[in-house]
Parts: structure tokens; C-alpha cells; sequence
């Protein structure tokens, strides 16, 4: 057994609880009379007694186990360690001295005491860390299906406990792998912990020699993007099948007992992102009560904002979208997962300056959330002045009336595709933080004026439009995978997450004046080569890339860049006091002058000047490089 530093100090925690049980039983025998004894006789037995507690405990593998994990399982092998302990030393202090200095009834005493002094402690600490009594003697059963488990954290321990209560014993776990060493021959329920994520191969290979070969793999907790692809190539190769276990974030909405209805790896299990910590009751303390509005309700974010804050208890919600059957959509599972809130389904556009005007003077939203946009590059390069219409004059049209009906605070959603954009998308998207950064320093000079919150991030996995539902159909097709370019590559987070943070930085700014005028960034992490996605995405369909199904490189669309950017070079990054999250500070706009701007701009798309529209973008968005060079632009930005 590896022994660290933890094991050490369990270790010298039982050799000390052992002498000190030898000698408070004596005392709890003889009473008062104890003085009566020579106090050499006592401490010479005393650590005696520890000694050989020592021995038996190291050898009966006692530290193998996890007090945060302490179960069934660890009290038998406490309760077998305490009767060696007890049957090794008594019977020899017997025959060395028939037991003339101590009284024969101490061996039941002694056994009770050092069970409690061993076991107290370790069912104190985990009944500590579970907040209850629930799985603390739950028992343990195999199943006839050998696994094995893939991660040594509480999300193995709780998947352990679950399938020992199924009576149809579907699964036996044959043992664990870690992500580290330091839990190394240790074990988690009884299981033994066999070896790290390294040593997959080696341990499945013993397994087959002892004829215990692991009919599936399980992972159970979040995994690094380079563990991920190396299990995924390893079941590729091994032909074992690689599931995981419900996240345990997930079980907020799922009961406990689902963890042992394993599911398939997701693409995003590959994306190795750690778990953010949230400041649940900050985002509580800004939705809970208020009245919210969210725009683009029925789009891949505007849902998952609608989900999320519906569950912080809102006043009510307005849901606004322009297509019809999202918003039925997301308006109906509102309706069945949150009955109790008031809500409302709004078919408008926010391109409309009077219809955003009605409804905001109808629904007097406190909070506006603003998630419409029209968000694919090419798309919008082939239909420039519906992207600015959409993406500047809408953003300026929610954010006037925010202004106009005293909204607290509005939150726009922007991307990674705003910085150094040579695309209209890209420029739009700019052009909107700039209008929201503006009008926020602005109304800062006004007692109770509206807070503008702007967050930027990159692509979302499983968007409409992303690559991943177009992977998705072309696998189902039986491909190609169609890729633009070997070498470009995207930042991905899940939608869930990318909420998660965009409503922690909603709160951060309510808290904080100090950033007025700045941009909220989301750590992205690393990005991804698409090349790679597709390649996995093949391996997670159960094909082999290149050869079940082809990549085909067609080369970079209108307006695509090889790889984006989260921030400018000049802007200055700072940190907040929440993980993830970012500020950055790029430059601002005169609102007074951008009004003006914006007005000529809105005049030259309703006469339909393409050419002065784009020519006006140029001049607002300095960054924004001549669309049809981008290509060619983006080769030579390549790092």
C-alpha cells in the first residue's frame, strides 16, 4: 500500500486511541483503585498493547480505506482488526503471566472501548461531510457485470452505495482508478483503488489474467481533456465501451438513484473543464422576487437563461422571441417545470422599436436579459444590413427602452467573435458592446440609472448552427465530416455552464461600480481544433475516423477566422473575485456621438445603401477588416 501523509496520521491516530483504550479500561474496571497498581506495570502493558494494535492494524490493510468514505465495509474490517488485536495479546499476556496484575474481565471491556475509540471517529467525520446519517451503514453488493470505475472522488462513492442497494444487482465493480496516486491502494467502499488513469492498460490487463476482465468502463468524476481522449482511445482500442455516471451537479435535477443508469461520453465530457464554484446566493439575491425579462427566449442561450432563472424564483418572466414555435416551446417546459411562476410568452422583435417599447412599458421588468441576435458568421456575411438591424439597432433599441422604463440592470450577450472581427457578425456584435459599455458610464451619472452588464464568451456546444449538430447529422448520414480547415479551432463550453457564469457576472456588477463601462469575459479554457472534435465525435459513434467515416477539409467560409480571440491585445485584463470570470476594458464611445451615428446608420438601412451601411460599420469598428480579405487575414493572425 502507498502510504501518505493522510494514511500516516490515521495510522498514529489508532496506535494512540489503542493505548489510550488499554488504559482507560483499566480505570473504567478498577475505579479509584488503579493507584493501587504499579504504574510500570501499566504503561510496560500499555505499550505492549499498542504495539501489537500497530502491527495488526498496518497489516490487516485498515488504511486502505477513506474515513470521508467510511461505510459498512469499514466497520467488518475495524471489527476484525479489534478482535486480532484483543485475541493476539490478551492470550499472550496470559501465558506469560496468567494474568496476575490485571483483571481477566478487561478483555470485554478493552474490545468495546478501542471499537468505539476507532469507530467513533471515522463515522463522526463522514457523517460530518454527508450532513446525516443516510448512507453511513449501507451495505455493500456486487454486481454480476464487471466495471471498472474511473475516479476515485465522491462520485464513485456515491455510485458504489447506490448500485449495493439495487436488488437486480446489475453491476459489480471490479475496482477504481484515480486521476492521482495519493488514493492508490487504498479503497472506496471495499473497492480497492488499483492504480492511476496512466496505468488503465496494465491494470485492465492483470484484471483479464485473473480472469476478472471489466465489461465496461465508468467515469465518475469531471476529467482533464488529455485523460478524456486517452480513455477514449484506450476503450477504442480495447473495444471495452466507456460510459459515465450522471455529474453530480446534474442531480439537482435527477434523484440520487438515477446515477446507476449510466449514459454514453458526451463531447463535452472532452472538453476537461473544471467545475466552476458559483455564488449561488449572490445570483439568488438578484433574480429572487424581481420581475425578468428575456430576449431571444427561445434561442439556445435565451432558453438556458430562462431555465436558470426561473429556478432563482423571479416574480415573474417574460419570455420574447420572434419565432413562434421556440417560444411555445420553451414557454411550455417554463410552464411544467416551474408552474408556480408567473410568466408570460411574447412574440416580438426586437429590430421593432415600438413593440420593445409595449412590452416593456407592460411588463416593467426590473432585470432584461438580452440574448436575440442573429450569430452565424456566414449567414450574416451574405445578409449584412439584417445582422446590423438585428444585432446593433435591436441591442440599441432594448437597451433605449431599458433606459426609458427604468430596468435595473441589462445583461447583453456578446462573443469572442467581436474582437478583431473581419466579419459583419463579428463587427455587429462589437458595435452592440459598444452601445451597452456607452450607455452604462452614461446612466452611472444618474442617481438609480440602469447598469448595462456585458458578457462575452465563445461558441456553445450544441448551439443552433455549431458545428457539433451539424457533426451530429452527417454521422447519422454516415459522413463525411465536413471541417473548413486543418488548423482552425474554436473556444467551447457547455450551454449550461456559459449561463451559469453569465448570471455570476450579473451579479458581480450589481455589487460593484467599479466596473461600469467594462466587458465581463468567461474563461474559455483552451481551445479546440474542430479537426479534433471530429475525430472524437467518430470514436464516440463507436467508428474509426479516416476509415468507418471520413474528414473532408472545404476550406474557410465567407468571414471565418482560422481561430478567435477572447480580448483585445491593448485592453487590460483584470481579474474578479469569481473563477472564470474576467474584465476586460476596451475602448468607449461618446454615446451622444454614437447616437448620432447610429440614427444616419438606421437611415441608410431603411433606404437599403449596403455599400454606406458597411462603410459606417468600418468607421464605428476600427477593427472590422475588409470582409472578403478575412481568409487571407486570418492564415497570416495564425499563432
Amino acid at each position: 500500500m502507498k502510504i501518505t501523509s493522510r494514511s500516516f496520521a490515521a495510522f498514529a491516530h489508532d496506535v494512540i486511541m489503542a493505548a489510550l483504550s488499554f488504559v482507560l479500561s483499566f480505570y473504567l474496571r478498577v475505579g479509584g483503585d488503579i493507584v493501587q497498581y504499579s504504574p510500570t506495570t501499566i504503561v510496560t502493558y500499555d505499550l505492549a498493547f499498542a504495539v501489537v494494535a500497530g502491527v495488526v492494524f498496518w497489516w490487516s490493510g485498515l488504511y486502505r480505506g477513506i474515513w470521508r468514505y467510511a461505510s459498512l465495509p469499514d466497520l467488518l474490517a475495524l471489527l476484525r482488526g479489534v478482535t486480532l488485536v484483543i485475541l493476539i495479546f490478551f492470550p499472550a499476556i496470559f501465558i506469560a503471566t496468567r494474568l496476575q496484575d490485571m483483571p481477566r474481565s478487561l478483555v470485554g471491556i478493552n474490545w468495546l472501548l478501542l471499537m468505539a475509540m476507532l469507530g467513533g471517529p471515522r463515522f463522526a467525520y463522514r457523517v460530518y461531510k454527508d450532513r446525516g446519517l443516510g448512507h453511513v451503514f449501507e451495505p455493500m453488493s456486487y454486481a454480476p457485470v464487471p466495471i471498472l470505475l474511473l475516479g476515485a472522488r465522491e462520485g464513485a462513492d456515491l455510485f458504489i452505495r447506490v448500485i449495493g442497494r439495487d436488488s437486480r444487482r446489475s453491476y459489480r465493480v471490479t475496482g477504481i482508478l484515480a486521476d492521482t496516486d495519493t488514493r492508490v491502494g487504498r479503497d472506496i467502499g471495499g473497492t480497492p483503488v488499483l492504480g492511476t488513469f496512466d496505468e488503465i492498460e496494465k491494470i485492465v490487463a492483470d484484471l483479464t489474467r485473473h480472469r476478472d476482465r471489466p465489461q465496461r468502463l465508468i467515469v465518475c468524476q469531471e476529467l482533464s481533456r488529455g485523460a478524456a481522449r486517452k480513455l477514449l482511445d484506450f476503450s477504442a482500442e480495447s473495444g471495452i465501451p466507456l460510459s459515465r455516471v450522471p455529474r453530480l451537479t446534474d442531480f439537482r435535477e435527477t434523484r440520487e438513484d438515477d446515477i446507476q443508469k449510466v449514459q454514453p461520453v458526451a463531447i463535452e465530457d472532452l472538453l476537461g473543464r473544471p467545475q466552476t464554484v458559483l455564488d449561488h446566493v449572490g445570483m439568488r439575491k438578484l433574480i429572487a422576487g424581481r420581475r425578468v425579462l428575456v430576449t431571444g427566449a427561445g434561442g439556445t442561450i435565451g432558453s438556458e437563461l430562462s431555465r436558470q432563472i426561473a429556478s432563482y424564483e423571479p416574480a415573474q418572466l417574460a419570455l420574447f422571441d420572434n419565432g413562434e414555435y421556440a417560444l411555445y416551446t420553451i414557454d411550455q417546459e417554463i410552464g411544467e417545470r416551474f408552474p408556480e411562476i408567473r410568466r408570460r410568452a411574447i412574440i416580438g422583435d426586437v429590430r421593432e422599436r415600438r413593440r420593445v417599447d409595449e412590452v416593456m412599458a407592460a411588463e416593467r421588468p426590473e432585470l432584461v436579459f438580452h440574448a436575440a441576435a442573429l450569430k452565424h458568421v456566414p449567414m450574416v456575411e451574405a445578409n449584412p444590413i439584417e445582422g446590423i438591424v438585428t444585432n446593433v439597432l435591436g441591442t440599441r433599441n432594448v437597451a433605449e427602452a431599458c433606459r426609458v422604463h427604468g430596468v435595473i440592470a441589462m445583461v447583453m450577450i456578446s462573443t469572442d467573435k467581436a474582437v478583431n472581427p473581419p466579419n459583419v457578425m463579428g463587427a455587429t456584435k462589437r458595435l452592440a458592446e459598444s452601445v451597452c459599455q456607452s450607455l452604462d458610464i452614461v446612466e452611472a451619472r444618474r442617481d438609480q440609472g440602469t447598469r448595462y452588464v456585458t458578457v462575452r464568451f465563445g461558441n456553445v456546444l450544441g448551439s443552433t448552427g455549431s458545428v457539433v449538430p451539424l457533426f451530429q447529422r452527417q454521422l447519422a448520414a454516415g459522413g463525411p465530416l465536413t471541417v473548413t480547415h486543418p488548423d482552425i479551432s474554436r473556444f467551447f463550453m457547455t450551454v449550461r455552464e456559459a449561463v451559469e457564469l453569465v448570471l455570476q457576472s450579473s451579479a458581480l456588477a450589481s455589487e460593484d461600480n467599479e466596473v461600469r463601462g467594462k466587458i465581463f469575459v468567461l474563461d474559455m479554457g483552451e481551445p479546440v481544433k474542430i479537426a479534433d472534435l471530429a475525430t472524437q465525435m467518430i470514436r464516440l459513434a463507436g467508428k474509426r475516423p479516416g476509415i468507418d467515416i471520413k474528414i473532408d477539409f472545404v476550406g474557410l467560409r465567407p468571414g471565418e477566422k482560422l481561430y478567435e480571440e477572447l480580448f483585445y491585445a491593448n485592453e487590460t485584463l483584470m481579474t474578479t473575485k469569481a473563477n472564470g470570470i474576467k474584465l476586460a476594458a476596451p475602448r468607449t464611445i461618446d454615446y451622444a456621438m454614437l447616437h448620432r451615428s447610429l440614427d444616419e446608420l438606421s437611415q441608410h438601412v431603411q433606404d437599403g445603401r449596403e455599400e454606406r451601411v458597411l462603410s459606417i460599420l468600418r468607421e464605428l469598428v476600427p477593427e472590422y477588416g475588409d470582409g472578403e480579405a478575412a481568409p487571407a487575414l486570418a492564415a497570416s493572425q495564425q499563432p
